[in-house]
């Protein structure tokens, strides 16, 4: 049986290569024109130590100079000694262009453009064939009439040709002004990656997503990829925008919540002169009981005043995830939106 082996470079590219269960990962690398740094090939020098994230494996023979116990213990591997059980996430400590491999370059036609609200744009690429990625992860997508490429999380799940986003509409914006007055359905728009490490982890613990604006395109990424892959674990939505106007996806997260039994979710707007029932930051909507005492993988996307706010906000409640990560953007640069 094939799996997915998500290979991650420490330049943030991700390449996802299909590996046999009885294949050697580092092979399977091999064989797509991607070389992992490998030198001995019999597990004793441990050039080709990489850290698996996720996923099952089964490992061949090795010696403890090129592989601790300590080392396996947490997860690290020898690609030439690996063979995958199930779908893995492995971090090479390698750029991708040592390993002599570089992201994918592909394309696909607009299907649907649509504005959920002033101040968003939604839309939807139909690809050629199914694209693999993280769910969370980014591509840099060209605006076409330009060389210029702009970063935006899919708002879809992995492993379809339908590609969707949910970008904010920046006044002057390059992509922004392409959206609203130029594109049509059947233009053809290119794109690379996927790229970024913020991206759902192993859900073994409850899950607190925190999303400012936009950034709650990556996680309608990451739930849609829960309703096909269940979890037992609680998982909590806080979605804050500026102002009711701002709220967007909410018969998404509606559908989402009837079809994902633990997952919760609720919004928050900022304007104070707004008769929505939560009004302020997300911040002050939390307990810390939310943070199960550490035992939990918190994820937050918006802008950075909204990820330094959170990271201040555990630091107050005394209380430390066993992951805290974040993608950060800036809503006044829309070269760095997502």
């Amino acid at each position: 049986m094939a799996y997915n082996i998500a290979l991650q470079f420490e330049d943030g590219v991700t390449r996802i290569i299909q590996c046999d269960s009885s294949e050697l990962v580092c092979d399977a690398a091999y064989g797509a024109k991607i070389n992992i740094p490998l030198d001995c090939r019999d597990g004793a020098c441990g050039t080709c130590k990489c850290h698996c994230e996720s996923g099952s494996y089964e490992m061949g023979a090795y010696i403890e100079d090129a592989l601790t116990d300590d080392e396996a213990a947490k997860g690290y591997v020898l690609t030439c000694q690996m063979r995958p059980k199930s779908d893995c996430v492995i971090r090479v400590p390698a750029s991708a262009a040592a390993c002599k491999t570089e992201v994918g370059s592909l394309g696909g036609k607009l299907t649907n453009i649509a504005r959920d609200s002033a101040t968003t744009v939604t839309f939807s690429l139909q690809a050629e064939r199914p694209l693999s990625f993280l769910p969370g992860q980014y591509v840099n997508l060209q605006v076409p009439g330009s060389k210029e490429t702009r970063s935006y999380s899919f708002s879809s799940a992995p492993n379809q040709t339908e590609l969707s986003f949910l970008i904010r509409d920046v006044p002057d914006g390059l992509m922004s002004t392409f959206m609203r007055s130029k594109a049509n359905t059947g233009d053809f728009m290119m794109f690379t990656g996927p790229y970024g490490s913020f991206y759902l982890r192993p859900t073994i613990r409850p899950i607190l997503m925190l999303a400012g604006g936009t950034g709650l395109a990556p996680f309608l990424s990451m739930l849609l990829w829960i309703k096909e892959n269940p979890t037992d674990q609680p998982i909590t939505l806080a979605y804050g925008v500026n102002t009711n106007d701002d709220l967007v996806e909410l018969g998404t997260l509606a559908e989402l919540k009837s079809v994902i039994p633990n997952f919760d979710y609720f919004t928050v707007v900022a304007d104070r002169a707004s008769d929505h029932p939560r009004l302020g930051y997300v911040t002050d909507h939390l307990s810390p009981g939310q943070l199960n005492g550490g035992d939990v993988d918190v994820y937050v996307c918006g802008p950075p005043p909204m990820v330094e706010g959170v990271r201040k906000w555990m630091e107050g409640v005394g209380v430390t995830p066993k992951n805290f990560l974040f993608e950060k953007f800036s809503s006044a640069n829309e070269a760095t939106t997502k």
